[in-house]
């Protein structure tokens, strides 16, 4: 996904460390190093910064590019398939010049897409909801009531339901351009099996490195197993901002690299100093030194 930003913008490498690489560097060595200092830039400008913690208007004066929204509570209907509420949406979307990146379906983790009747149809308003306000992912949670482990083993028949489910639903989905990501407590490995058993490119995977830290997982290593077949990321770290508590972003930000991800960085924060705005800037200030945004 392109920033809106091109290589005139502010994402690119500049004149001074252009001049700055020439002045060591002569023929094939230059254009080497030219090269690999370009394509950085180029995939730091395809990387979206977003929050699901604060509405358009405020992300805008945060300086953020987008936000993931909720598709409501445990209806028969959901908020987001109404279109007067897509269209308020879009009057926000075309006021603020941001996009809606993602939608997040929490209302799983209390009736469970292995479970709630209503999961099926939830799953295919989502998808018609996030396709016409342009939204290209729907996390699709389990946690809380909809978590896929008892302890540490897998609830087996949780587990086949909901593949059947996103199964059925994947095709609708690719229609749409959007793209399932699963999001739970399973490792990396787990998670293979799940989309190798759905074995439809429209259902990936969106990794929270908060998540994954507390639950004791190697980050970094499952970044680099998954590829690309992470969707989208969440950002969090506790209580704390962003890179002053326990998950350990250079590594993450290493491996995030290495495996060429383009796409959105959407920050699950929380507001330390109670100013949402305030916060989310600082935060995403943060996340773009460390993936090199800012040359």
């Amino acid at each position: 996904m392109m920033n809106g930003r091109d290589w005139t913008g502010d994402a690119t490498m500049n004149r001074r460390t252009l001049l700055k690489v020439a002045a060591g560097l002569t023929g094939g060595a230059w254009a080497s190093a030219w090269l690999a200092e370009a394509t950085a830039a180029d995939r730091a400008a395809k990387i979206r910064i977003g929050s699901c913690r604060i509405g358009l208007t405020d992300a805008r004066k945060a300086g953020l590019d987008g936000v993931e929204i909720g598709v409501g509570g445990p209806a028969d209907t959901l908020q987001v398939a109404d279109p007067a509420v897509r269209q308020q949406y879009k009057d926000e979307m075309k006021q603020t010049g941001l996009v809606i990146s993602s939608f997040m379906m929490g209302l799983l983790n209390g009736n469970p897409l292995a479970s709630d009747p209503r999961g099926p149809a939830w799953l295919e308003q989502s998808i018609d909801a996030a396709q016409d306000l342009g939204a290209g992912v729907i996390l699709v949670a389990f946690f809380g009531k909809g978590s896929l482990l008892d302890g540490d083993q897998l609830k087996q028949a949780d587990v086949d339901v909901a593949v059947e489910r996103l199964k059925a639903a994947a095709p609708r989905a690719k229609q749409a351009g959007v793209i399932l990501a699963i999001e739970n407590t399973l490792s990396a490995k787990q998670n293979i099996q799940i989309l190798n058993r759905i074995g439809q490119d429209s259902v990936a995977v969106y990794y929270d490195v908060g998540n994954s830290t507390r639950l004791g997982y190697d980050v970094p290593a499952e970044i680099r197993l998954l590829k690309d077949r992470i969707a989208m990321f969440h950002f969090k770290d506790g209580p704390n901002y962003l890179g002053e508590g326990v998950v350990k972003y250079e590594p993450i930000a290493a491996a995030v690299k290495d495996i060429g991800y383009q796409g959105w960085i959407v920050m699950e924060t929380s507001n330390p100093s109670k100013d949402g705005v305030a916060d989310a800037k600082r935060n995403a200030a943060y996340v773009r030194r460390l993936l090199g945004m800012n040359v």
